[in-house]
């Protein structure tokens, strides 16, 4: 099976992927990983003001399957979260890398995305 990884983001190896290049760091999972979910009926994400911590856990994804803890790719302040989640968690099935995204993270000093995989590397992992 072939799946989506578009090469304007990084990847972490736990599926998370980060837009990189603008102010803010937008977050979300990968096609692979909510296909690996399956049906994702709750998002549990941290609130606007937070601060996240690269490679630390920031929030849950419940699906039919599984609960999987969220991965940071970046740390830094969380100044977005995408609401429409918590009323539509399919989101992140129908679109994981548009109207699926997850929160928005203004990077900390040294909190950028260096170490991330690029598209190709992920998408060797998951092969």
């Amino acid at each position: 099976m072939s799946f989506d990884v578009p090469d304007d983001r990084r990847y972490l190896e736990s599926h998370e992927w980060a837009t990189t290049g603008g102010e803010a760091v937008r977050v979300g999972v990968s096609d692979f990983a909510q296909d690996e979910l399956g049906e994702v009926v709750f998002v549990e994400l941290p609130e606007v003001g937070d601060e996240i911590a690269a490679g630390e856990s920031f929030g849950v994804v419940e699906s039919i399957k599984a609960v999987s803890d969220l991965y940071a790719p970046v740390s830094g302040e969380v100044v977005a979260v995408n609401e429409d989640l918590f009323d539509q968690p399919e989101l992140v099935n129908e679109d994981p890398y548009g109207d699926g995204w997850m929160l928005e993270v203004a990077p900390a000093d040294g909190g950028d995305a260096e170490g991330l995989l690029d598209a190709d590397a992920y998408d060797d992992q998951i092969a």
